[in-house]
């Protein structure tokens, strides 16, 4: 990945929030100082338990989670994050080179998988990647309307959306605002 905007990629991070799942102390600080200068908000947590009691009310876009962890490990952490969440963005970052635990953090549905150590390359690829698959979901959630008028009522909506330039659908979105304010 070459001529990553910085600039740009920073402003569409900062609308999101994210948390850090890792046990080993100075990876998780390293990793979350480092986060912290494109999230807007983020959490660290030092085992998956935790880290789950607090997911719930956090709500979090975006899930950082090493795979192994005392108490419970990043693929069960996932696994229940997906109970709650199966559309959570869930990032395994680990040292583990175990193709077993990879092939299981698949399995669970992570959405990206990160080697460690990382680098800064590496964080900004990631990031560039996490708001491609947000971008994706705002596409899928985006939906298309259809009404039908009664003929009276679409001939005023169309002369209305000519005189004022604007779209068909535009007039009858703020004739549907007016009328439920």
């Amino acid at each position: 990945m070459t001529n990553i905007d910085l600039v740009q990629l920073t402003q569409q991070t900062k609308k999101l929030s994210a948390i850090v799942v890792e046990d080993e102390r100075v990876a998780n600080e390293l990793l979350s100082s480092t986060l912290k200068n494109f999230f807007y908000d983020v959490k660290s947590y030092f085992n998956g338990i935790e880290a789950l009691e607090a997911y719930s009310s956090l709500m979090p876009d975006v899930v950082f989670v090493d795979i192994i962890m005392d108490k419970m490990d990043g693929i069960e952490l996932s696994r229940k994050i997906r109970q709650i969440n199966p559309n959570q963005i869930i990032v395994v970052i680990s040292a583990s080179n175990d193709i077993e635990k990879i092939s299981e953090s698949i399995e669970v549905g992570v959405n990206s998988f990160i080697q460690k150590p990382i680098d800064t390359k590496k964080i900004l690829e990631l990031l560039t990647n996490v708001i491609a698959i947000i971008e994706k979901k705002k596409k899928i959630e985006t939906k298309t309307f259809s009404i039908s008028l009664p003929l009276d009522l679409y001939e005023i909506v169309d002369e209305n959306a000519k005189s004022e330039s604007i779209s068909k659908n535009a007039v009858i979105i703020r004739a549907l605002r007016n009328f439920y304010n």
